[in-house]
């Protein structure tokens, strides 16, 4: 039996990983800022362990993870999952919503990946899995200090992976595109309170489909929750797994015009060495 620490755990990805993890056999550390939550969902359950956590409190990470140890003995899977995200213009985001949105989705999992990694590196095992997004490999309009965020994720994700490959623990990030959970409901998402109209073709039009496109996005929550296991039993994982066909085109998109614009600007990328270094 393998134990499972999942953050944001109440709803969408977190609450369905939950039921698989159960379903599998494993015990989970369901944590929520709320976890009568987890309760309502899942019910009294002997391989569950529901803990409050608020990710943004780095002394209450601590807790958790102690508290799951001292329950089940050991953390094999860490799942970064917390987080919202933010709808607006760069220009259009306060102060105060880039902080905030910092504080969970990047200070947030650092926070937890360090209250859990000494359990992790006293096993010599274990498996940490941060959720990004298909807008933390490229960014987009309307989406830039949301991106930003998981841009950081993604960097982060790639040095704890060779900072952690030599104790034995792995480290994966995982890229899903657009899925039919509530992340486009103001549960999940919050949009700047200023709107400027000149970014109304941009922006605006972003915020038109993110209306359109609530609880019709084509990704399926279930079979990503199925995607997760197989995940956690490969013998390999991954550093990066992306899910979901939109992410999978983007990626690819990306690719092409990087590399493209790479070749455009060799030369005056190569000019720039010392002569004959």
């Amino acid at each position: 039996m393998r134990t499972w620490f999942i953050t944001g755990a109440a709803r969408g990805f977190g609450a369905l990983l939950v039921k698989e993890a159960l379903q599998a056999g494993d015990a989970v550390i369901a944590t929520a800022r709320n976890p009568q939550q987890v309760i309502d969902q899942h019910g009294e359950h002997p391989n569950l362990l529901p803990l409050p956590l608020d990710v943004t409190d780095a002394q209450q990470a601590h807790a958790a993870a102690d508290e799951g140890v001292r329950r089940f003995g050991r953390i094999d899977i860490l799942i970064n999952n917390a987080g919202f995200g933010l709808l607006g213009a760069v220009e259009e985001s306060s102060p105060e919503d880039v902080e905030q949105v910092f504080a969970t989705n990047v200070f947030g999992m650092l926070n937890v990946t360090r209250a859990v990694l000494p359990h992790m590196r006293r096993q010599r095992a274990g498996h940490v899995i941060n959720i990004s997004s298909l807008g933390g490999y490229q960014a987009y309009y309307g989406w830039g200090v949301y991106g930003a965020t998981k841009f950081a994720v993604e960097g982060l994700t790639e040095a704890l992976a060779q900072e952690l490959e030599p104790l034995g623990v792995r480290v994966t990030v995982v890229e899903p595109g657009f899925f039919r959970t509530d992340f486009l409901d103001s549960s999940s998402l919050r949009k700047t309170a200023v709107e400027i109209g000149d970014y109304d073709a941009t922006v605006g039009a972003m915020r038109r489909f993110a209306g359109d496109a609530n609880h019709q996005q084509p990704g399926d929550p279930a079979r990503l929750a199925q995607a997760f296991l197989q995940l956690v039993n490969a013998e390999q994982p991954p550093l990066r797994l992306p899910l979901g066909s939109d992410a999978v085109a983007r990626i690819e998109g990306k690719h092409r015009f990087v590399a493209e614009e790479l070749e455009r600007w060799r030369a005056l990328s190569l000019s720039t060495d010392f002569a004959g270094a």
